[in-house]
């Protein structure tokens, strides 16, 4: 009998409580979000998120708050290369709409109906003058006035506050030693204050719904997108941050209902993601890998296709093993045998959980392993395979005979099986 949903449910997501409790997260939401009608169930989830144990620093934009504020007040700005020019009477109007949607933020994050899932909490939301500007300048003959641009982020006082488990609140504005105060784009902000604090993670709201599949890309991967799709400022935007150190960046939808927590809290998420140190590369293997291992490969073991291998033969080999985690699970592994005498080794258990198959993973497993044998000095590598021998002459190997195996291989060669043998030299 299968469980309550609500207990698969409480199963999936119960990991992601504890890995993410004391962290912290930039989220950068922006200025359409907050006048669409489910504005309160997105403030709610942050305010969830805070509940949790996660530290966290939100950012808002404002962007269709300042046209519309420009347009009642007949205040025309010219928009060059994507940023505003702001007068001295356009920042009076840009001021003003920051400022209401900052007001609106703290009410909406002070909420405490008994109806609502933050009902009884209570929530400190805090900011300050802790973004240092200075102008764009004069670029290309236009002089942007007080447009400006992230000089640094005053650190001390916004981990103070998260300190005290308040949520810290950025508004798209900044202000220069000499006391000029300066329009700037959120989601520049959000990006230096998620390097200046060594956020865990920074995660850009955009206000369109949730694309059908979710992705997940190295960041090799994410540069490879930009480029087809380079007028993408947000996408633009997680990958410099991504580039600046930031190890996990998400551009998740702040339109579809529940998002932010779908993609936080699941092994797939909803959104986009790009993992500054590959989130998909695989690394050795570690002894608390064993179990995942084991789970991964029973299944083919039951049905014949992999020899069954015991946990105390795995413990002994797991310093051969590579494996690929997606969030502390196991969803590949691949082993490298080698038989320095004859300068060859074995490639095998190359598994790839099923909801992970069709996106290159084994390749990706199989070029490691090769890389571990050349780097091991190993000449040539062999696989023993009986299910799949089209798959390894594809990544060039070769078929050969039982003798061309390691004489210690030859010896433990189960005649019953009837494995093919194919070899590549590296």
């Amino acid at each position: 009998m299968s469980q309550h949903p609500l207990v698969e449910a409480l199963r999936e997501f119960a990991p992601y409580v504890h890995a993410h409790h004391g962290r912290t997260f930039v989220l950068s939401i922006p200025g359409e979000a907050l006048l669409r009608e489910g504005r309160r169930a997105l403030i709610y989830d942050i305010a969830l998120l805070r509940s949790l144990g996660v530290r966290i620093v939100l950012v808002h934009g404002a962007r269709p708050q300042i046209e519309a504020r420009l347009q009642a007040e007949q205040c025309h700005c010219e928009v060059v290369d994507g940023l505003r020019v702001t007068s001295t009477a356009a920042m009076t109007s840009v001021a003003a709409a920051v400022g209401a949607v900052r007001m609106e933020l703290e009410a909406l994050l002070s909420t405490g109906v008994a109806s609502s899932p933050m009902g009884g909490a209570r929530i400190e939301v805090t900011g300050g003058n802790w973004v240092v500007a200075r102008p764009v300048g004069i670029r290309q003959g236009v002089d942007f006035q007080h447009t400006g641009e992230v000089r640094r982020i005053n650190v001390a006082p916004i981990q103070a506050a998260l300190d005290r488990g308040a949520i810290a609140l950025l508004s798209p504005a900044g202000y220069s030693p000499t006391g000029e105060a300066f329009n700037l784009l959120a989601e520049e902000v959000a990006l230096k204050a998620a390097v200046a604090l060594r956020a865990d993670k920074l995660v850009y709201l955009h206000p369109e719904p949730s694309a059908a599949t979710p992705n997940q890309w190295s960041l090799a991967t994410a540069r490879e997108q930009l480029a087809h799709t380079p007028d993408d400022a947000l996408f633009r935007a997680a990958v410099e941050a991504a580039e600046a150190g930031v190890p996990r960046v998400h551009v998740v939808s702040a339109q579809s209902d529940g998002a932010l927590l779908t993609e936080l809290y699941t092994r797939d998420g909803i959104g986009r993601m790009i993992a500054a140190d590959g989130y998909d590369a695989a690394r050795p293997a570690r002894i608390d890998d064993v179990g995942g291992i084991l789970q991964l490969i029973e299944p083919l073991e039951r049905r014949g296709v992999l020899v069954p291998r015991s946990r105390e033969q795995l413990e002994l080999d797991i310093h051969h093993f590579l494996v690929m985690t997606r969030d502390n699970m196991v969803i590949g592994c691949c082993a490298l045998m080698p038989y320095p005498e004859e300068r060859m080794g074995e490639i095998a258990c190359i598994v790839v959980h099923p909801d992970y198959q069709r996106e290159g993973r084994a390749d990706m497993l199989l070029r490691q392993a090769e890389e571990r044998a050349r780097s091991e000095g190993l000449e040539r590598v062999m696989a023993l395979t009986t299910h799949t021998p089209h798959w390894f002459v594809e990544h060039g190997f070769t078929q050969a005979d039982v003798s061309s195996l390691p004489v210690q291989k030859q010896a433990l060669y189960n005649l019953q099986r009837n494995s093919k043998v194919f070899i590549k030299t590296l």
